[in-house]
């Protein structure tokens, strides 16, 4: 297990799935945590974290929100010290074909998947710059490498977040700062559940390990990314995906 004792770590789009199991790994790992959600699911989470013995606070904040989040990232440091580690997890889906897409679909879903992003990070990235230390983690798709019929919108943002990661990584590494992401594959949550048994079965054989991934093995590789065994990693995308991509 990766010891982030003394870090602060701060999850968007925490209440649920991965976002869930990466808040438990992280403070499993010795982090205290920051869990952002606009879920009241976060309540039960924040129980699971402070179990551990780790310090946890919750914020209702919708990361469009850009006024919003700053004023929660002043507070989280007003109170924990610092963020040493984000992970911008946040994320929504409205799938559609291109031809039936609404504007609002395609809107909605850049305005949280990227520039949410854009909003958490712009406010966590000054007391990191302040304190020349901070791991920033964002999470991709396999989607935004490979596509996905019905999902121009979604892959778009996950493709986006590959420049996002890369460029970012290059201006802030002279001050102690990485950037990178994570870019699953198929994981095993409500959302793949939903999907019929067909619906899985043709995902499953574009999978050469035959089985999906669950959110353990997201939450392992942003541990991995958070701690300082990756000190020397950044603008690097982790593809956890059984070999999909």
């Amino acid at each position: 297990m990766m010891n982030l004792e003394g870090q602060t770590a701060l999850i968007t789009g925490a209440g649920g799935g991965i976002g869930r199991t990466i808040s438990v790994k992280l403070a499993e790992s010795g982090a205290d945590i920051v869990l952002v959600d606009m879920s009241p699911d976060v309540a039960e989470v924040r129980g699971e974290v402070e179990s551990l013995g780790q310090k946890c606070l919750t914020f209702e904040a919708d990361v469009t929100d850009f006024d919003a989040i700053d004023v929660m990232v002043k507070s989280a440091v007003e109170e924990l010290g610092s963020i040493h580690i984000l992970v911008n997890n946040a994320g929504i889906t409205q799938d559609n074909l291109f031809m039936r897409m609404k504007p609002e679909q395609w809107s909605k879903v850049i305005d949280v998947n990227l520039n949410g992003v854009f909003n958490v990070t712009k406010a966590v990235i000054r007391p990191m710059v302040k304190q020349r230390a901070g791991k920033i983690i964002n999470i991709s798709s396999v989607v935004g490498f490979s596509g996905n019929p019905g999902q121009v919108n979604y892959s778009s943002t996950k493709s986006a977040l590959v420049g996002f990661t890369k460029s970012l990584a290059r201006e802030v590494g002279a001050r102690g700062i990485t950037v990178n992401a994570v870019a699953p594959g198929f994981i095993d949550t409500a959302m793949t559940q939903a999907l019929n048994e067909s619906q899985q079965e043709v995902i499953l054989q574009q999978i050469p390990l035959g089985r999906m991934g669950d959110a353990e093995d997201i939450a392992n590789a942003v541990a991995f990314l958070a701690s300082k065994e990756a000190s020397y990693i950044t603008g690097t995308i982790l593809h956890v995906n059984g070999g999909m991509y």
